[in-house]
């Protein structure tokens, strides 16, 4: 399944934004664009007959918004939905409405592979009849055998080489995996990316101190002390809903 390519319809009132989509999905292997659309009602009319697999949506478009597009084709073709906005206040309305992830413009290459991954495997849960939902546990190898760790129980994750570090309490599991395509596996809502090397649980963070250039140190109910990286600031203050200083 992931082989098949990916049905992408991008929808957005402002041209250069569809532009620059277009541009970056375009390089990306595995994406096949189906249509662009520049409003909420054409958009409406596109997903039931193009019936993409993900629709990158903006949420503020004159007349119908991105909200009422999806409200409007629930009936005829409901999509995976990653919304693509500058406006990080909408991140809950988007979640509650299934969104498997959510754009901030600007954003990087490595931000959009995130996002295109999520709506990869929430794709595979689907065509195996899985429910669409992120998994509560993971299988970690230890020794011989498949530990099946509670996504709840990690602190964090820490980019290591060519493998990432589970930190779950005291203990450290190595899992031979990349940063995107664990982040594509774990849900948004509970989980934030605050450095290309770092991942946090947004609940074991108990301090958060701010530093200078859009940094922060987190602080975790372990004791851990995880900085964050200036190219992550707007996805630090979405997760964490911090205003800018």
């Amino acid at each position: 399944m992931n082989d098949v390519p990916l049905r992408v319809l991008i929808v957005d009132d402002e041209p250069m934004a569809r532009t620059r989509l277009r541009r970056m999905l375009g390089a990306e292997h595995g994406v096949h664009i189906v249509g662009e659309c520049s409003d909420g009602e054409e958009a409406s009319a596109a997903l039931a007959d193009m019936k993409p697999d993900v629709v990158f949506l903006d949420i503020q478009m004159p007349g119908m918004d991105g909200f009422g597009t999806l409200h409007h084709a629930a009936a005829a073709w409901r999509p995976h939905v990653v919304f693509v906005t500058a406006f990080g206040e909408h991140a809950v309305d988007a979640f509650e409405h299934g969104a498997v992830d959510y754009l901030l413009k600007p954003y990087s290459r490595e931000r959009l592979r995130v996002a295109l991954d999520r709506a990869r495997v929430a794709r595979q849960r689907v065509a195996s009849g899985a429910a669409d939902h992120f998994p509560e546990r993971l299988p970690v190898p230890v020794a011989h055998r498949l530990r099946m760790v509670p996504v709840q129980s990690i602190d964090c994750i820490v980019a290591q080489l060519n493998y990432v570090e589970l930190h779950v309490g005291a203990e450290r599991l190595s899992l031979r995996e990349t940063m995107a395509a664990m982040e594509a596996q774990l849900d948004p809502r509970h989980f934030a990316r605050i450095h290309r090397s770092r991942i946090v649980r947004i609940a074991a963070v108990t301090e958060i101190e701010t530093l200078g250039s859009g940094q922060y140190v987190f602080r975790l109910a372990s004791g851990a002390r995880l900085s964050s990286g200036p190219a992550y600031r707007e996805r630090v203050r979405q997760a964490f809903r911090l205003r800018a200083p």
